[in-house]
């Protein structure tokens, strides 16, 4: 396997404990607790992090109130901007190492990682430009005499940001960035299988000048910092990503002090592929609309609705793209397809390969953990498509996180719009077709948040992503990301 090595001497990973950042300062966990991250492609640990729980957390929560209160009030939205574009500059300048990062302690290939350099950099810059775009107005009212009212935008205060796993940079700057544009403070949680990469980028935040408090990383389990985190009552809003299930116990856990939640929870895309498509572009688009990422991606297309003239002859098409795929350590550049990012992802995988198989679904390829030479040592499930999948099927209803699409027949536009409606998910969706009739049509009766037409996955800093039904509600990304952190006050004045 031919692996770049510079990236196992990795600069951050230096031996020492790596510490959580509270109100500016690198400490250990009250508890002293530690846990360890391991490489899911080789099994070797990379580095024992402080374990935060609730009293990391409150430390942390009163160092974000403190600066809320105190002198990031008075900071201004020019000077938050050139802070957003500094820390832009700094993430462009150690760009490799931190998407080198990424693919060590989650395994998503360095093509992936390294790929993601103009969405991370670019989205800096964009809450950048946001930041003195805020603005409340003017609104003419009905009132006798002489009364004028207006708006003021301000910040909701201190936001509990709750991050997964699956791409830890864009993760965490997808929820640093509005706070610092909005004039928040936040208390970062990673995911406990991914810590290091925001650990890094808190380190950035600092070198770059971000106030003591004003970004707050404390790693640790979602059971103990995440809860305690989610229901600390001086937390103003929970920004959570992550799956339906704890999405679920963070609004319970929000009513204490009815906390502001935005949810960006799991999915059960359909990717509808009709007969006039481009089937040259839509075999890998469809493919890639899975396999990409090992399948962590909640947006995935895993639900493929095949028009049934075409769907044999798709499905093995699909099937046979993705035997071409090289699966392996993601730090060999020629690979395409890494390992799932922990033994719990590895059996729960797994686990729905089996289940698949007993429900009567036919695996074109793959289907089964790949346990030869080097392989063995990791956590790789090779692309898989499995045929003859019903509707009611588990493998059609629920999330897998895994590279695995169910391949289903369809025969006319009004059963496929039903459905790929029926599910209790609401993220992403897809459709190929020449026909700017089916697409328009689609895309308004489609009842997800984002519908990509002869393409998949598309992103950008300026349009908004989030879902409908159980995938959650508020958006990420584009000006209602940035209104999700903002409170809208109401001023009236008498003045005669």
């Amino acid at each position: 396997m031919n692996v770049d090595v510079r990236v196992t001497r990795h600069p951050f990973l230096d031996g020492k404990l790596k510490r959580m950042l509270i109100d500016g300062k690198w400490l250990e966990a009250a508890s002293g607790k530690t846990f360890e991250t391991f490489n899911p492609a080789t099994g070797e640990l990379l580095a024992t992090v402080a374990e935060g729980d609730a009293e990391d957390i409150d430390r942390a929560v009163t160092a974000a109130r403190r600066a809320f209160e105190g002198p990031w009030s008075r900071v201004k939205p020019f000077e938050r901007q050139n802070l957003l574009l500094k820390l832009a500059d700094l993430v462009d300048k150690h760009f490799e190492e931190l998407a080198d990062l990424d693919t060590l302690d989650m395994g998503a290939p360095m093509s992936r990682t390294r790929g993601s350099r103009l969405r991370a950099v670019g989205m800096l810059r964009y809450y950048a430009g946001q930041t003195t775009a805020i603005h409340g107005e003017t609104i003419e009212n009905s009132l006798p005499g002489e009364v004028t009212s207006f708006t003021l935008k301000e910040p909701v205060g201190v936001v509990g940001a709750i991050i997964p796993w699956n791409g830890p940079l864009t993760a965490t700057i997808w929820k640093i960035g509005p706070a610092i544009a909005t004039g928040c403070t936040v208390v970062l949680k990673p995911a406990e299988e991914a810590p290091l990469t925001p650990l890094r980028l808190a380190e950035l935040c600092m070198e770059a000048g971000i106030p003591p408090g004003v970004v707050n990383v404390v790693p640790g389990y979602g059971e103990t910092a995440g809860a305690a985190l989610s229901a600390h009552r001086d937390v103003d809003k929970v920004a959570f990503t992550g799956s339906h299930v704890t999405g679920q116990k963070i609004i319970q856990a929000s009513a204490g002090n009815l906390k502001r939640v935005s949810l960006e929870l799991g999915g059960k895309s359909p990717d509808v592929v009709f007969a006039d498509a481009d089937l040259d572009a839509a075999v890998p688009g469809a493919a890639m609309a899975v396999f990409a990422n090992s399948g962590q991606i909640c947006s995935a297309g895993t639900r493929l609705f095949v028009e049934r003239k075409i769907y044999e002859e798709f499905s093995q098409r699909v099937a046979d793209f993705g035997k071409t795929l090289k699966v392996g350590d993601g730090r060999d550049p020629d690979v395409q397809v890494g390992p799932l990012v922990s033994v719990e992802q590895l059996d729960r995988v797994t686990g729905y390969l089996s289940i698949g198989r007993q429900e009567g679904a036919r695996p074109l390829s793959g289907g089964e953990r790949l346990t030869e030479g080097a392989l063995s040592k990791g956590f790789f499930v090779p692309p898989t498509v499995f045929a003859d999948v019903k509707d009611d099927m588990r493998i059609a209803q629920e999330e897998i996180f895994g590279p695995v699409i169910s391949a289903i027949p369809f025969d006319d536009i009004e059963e496929v719009i039903t459905r790929a409606n029926n599910t209790g998910f609401g993220l992403g969706s897809g459709l190929w077709t020449r026909d700017v009739t089916k697409a328009h049509k689609l895309a308004k009766s489609i009842r997800a948040g984002s519908v990509w037409i002869n393409c998949y996955q598309a992103m950008d800093p300026a349009v908004p992503f989030g879902g409908y039904k159980m995938s959650g509600y508020g958006r990420e990304s584009g000006k209602q990301h940035v209104e999700e952190y903002l409170n809208v006050k109401s001023v009236w004045i008498k003045t005669g």
